[in-house]
Order: C-alpha cells, then structure tokens, then sequence
C-alpha cells in the first residue's frame, strides 16, 4: 500500500526555523517530520512512500535519497503550493491501488489502522480521521457531517457557521478516485484546491466516504511553539 505525505509547503508560520530548510526537515523530538511521518505510515502498512515536495525539495531528497530504513521513496514536485487537492493531483500518476495520505506536518499516535480497517470492510472510496472540537477551533479547519451510521454526507473547508464541530485530522484513505475528483476541483475563495472540496465531488458522484473518529492524538506543527508541544506528549 502506497502511503502519500503532503510536504511541499514553505511553513511560513514556523520562520525562523524554515528560512534555510524544508518544515519537513525541522525536528522534533530528534527527528524530522519527515521522519514521524515515514514511521507513522510504515507502521501501518505503507511499503511504498510517495512524498510531494516544492519548497527547498532539493533538500528533502538530499536528506532521504530513494528509500528509507529500506521502504522505497518516491517523489513528485508540486512547484506551485495551490491547496492539497492540487498537491494530491500531482501524485495521481504515482500510487497505484488503495493509498493513505498524511498530511507532512502531522505527529501522531492514533487509530489510524481503525481508519483502513473500515475503509476495505465498507468499500469506501475515501475514509476520514476525525475529531470533534470546539466551534472556534472547526471554523479554522475542515467540517465533515455524518449521518447516524458514520457516513459522510458533507465537507467544507474553513466555514464561518460551521455545519457541525467533526473536522479531519489530517489522516486519510482514499481510492484512486479521489484524483480524478482533484483533477475537477475548482480553486475556493482564497484561490487554493481545498481537498474537503474534491471528497465533496465523490460524494456528490455516488461514492462512499466514511468517517473514523481518532482515538488518541494527532497534532499539526505549524508553529514554533507546536514542537514543545508535541515533544511533551511524545516524553
């Protein structure tokens, strides 16, 4: 199983620690981002990576090279940062079959073998890790309804009157459909290819999405101060 990793952003928000070096190779923990998220989707049956990069790639390939700890490595350049829709896009001609994405940015300890499991036993074309969370936090972020069953029924990307307080954790599972839906995906108001929208076209295609909802933790380093934070639950 392919296991994608989403690290072509510049990480604006973590300068001064990104002004000479990829956020993917900033450490936590030891080690870099790059690094969780290897191990992270090795343990859960990657045995294939594929990595989008953009910002300062030269160095994320100079650091891995073609493989890690023995798992072959495979890059795609998303040299324009246009949304995860358009860096999901880039990798389409290079997974093959059921793959799982991971947002490069992400440390976690979760359930995510949960989020497979019920990917294959219903037949989905996408299934969602998700959190439920303050209505502060699920206006900053993207907002999946379900319904009583735990089938998705709906996404948006960062809504003002969210539709309900479940927002994805950055962790996902998806078919090869989801690229031709990236493909058809329009840029959003803030001019980037939102992926909550392209889940929407399956959706509104016929395709079953399905939601898991995280047991554990899985925290985004976006800022500086996300490192302490995350090496505090790591100790």
């Amino acid at each position: 199983m392919d296991g994608v990793v989403l690290a072509a952003g510049e990480g604006t928000r973590m300068r001064p620690l990104t002004a000479d070096k990829p956020k993917g190779l900033v450490e936590v923990a030891g080690k870099p981002l790059l690094t969780h998220c290897f191990e992270t989707l090795r343990s859960v049956g990657g045995d294939r990576l594929v990595v989008v990069i953009g910002y300062r790639a030269d160095d994320i390939l100079s650091h891995y090279g073609d493989q890690y700890r023995g798992t072959p490595i495979a890059y795609v350049r998303q040299d324009e940062q246009l949304g995860l829709a358009h860096a999901l896009e880039q990798a389409r001609s290079a997974v093959d079959g059921t793959f799982v994405v991971l947002n490069g940015d992400n440390v976690c300890r979760a359930n995510l073998s949960d989020a497979i499991a019920r990917h294959r036993e219903t037949d989905a074309s996408a299934t969602l890790l998700v959190e439920s969370v303050s209505r502060a936090e699920a206006r900053s972020t993207g907002v999946v309804t379900t319904d009583s069953e735990g089938r998705v029924t709906g996404l948006v990307e960062k809504p003002s009157d969210p539709p309900s307080t479940l927002v994805t954790r950055g962790f996902f599972v998806f078919e090869p459909a989801i690229g031709h839906a990236c493909v058809l995906t329009r840029p959003s108001e803030r001019g980037e290819y939102e992926l909550p929208d392209a889940i929407d076209l399956l959706l509104s295609a016929g395709h079953r999405v399905e939601a898991v909802e995280l047991d554990g933790w899985c925290h985004n380093v976006n800022e500086p101060g996300d490192i302490d934070a995350v090496e505090d639950r790591l100790a």
